[in-house]
């Protein structure tokens, strides 16, 4: 066995796993956001499909989860429109967002989402 190697070894294993171990974080964050602005859309849709609110408290409920939670960046572009499901009418809320690729860094139309609720207005 040539002499030193077991230095070099164990730095390129810990250069590996460090590398490995950023990847797994970083997936798990991009997890994290996706999962946090489909909620975010889901809460504004049902809030929004309220019998005394309107789209724009739809909109600005979702902005607001998406603000406190993940941060503003990821809160600039959140649609609200009425469609159906099924037989019945129902409010929308669409969110287009970032896709943090590398720490918060990514496409900026990477994740889009969306949220329904039955509206109760009808």
């Amino acid at each position: 066995m040539d002499e030193g190697s077991a230095v070099a070894e164990y730095m390129m294993v810990l250069a590996l796993a460090s590398i490995l171990f950023g990847i797994i974080l970083q997936v798990g964050f991009a997890l994290h956001v996706r999962n946090t602005l489909i909620d975010a859309a889901a809460t504004g849709a049902r809030y929004a499909s309220l019998a005394d609110r309107t789209d724009a408290d739809g909109a600005e409920r979702t902005r607001g989860i998406i603000a406190d939670t993940v941060g503003e960046r990821y809160a600039q572009e959140i649609s609200v429109s009425r469609t159906s499901v099924g037989a019945l009418p129902a409010v929308e809320v669409h969110v287009v967002a970032p896709l943090p690729v590398l720490a918060t860094l990514g496409p900026p139309e990477g994740l889009e989402v969306s949220g329904h609720a039955v509206d109760m207005d009808s």
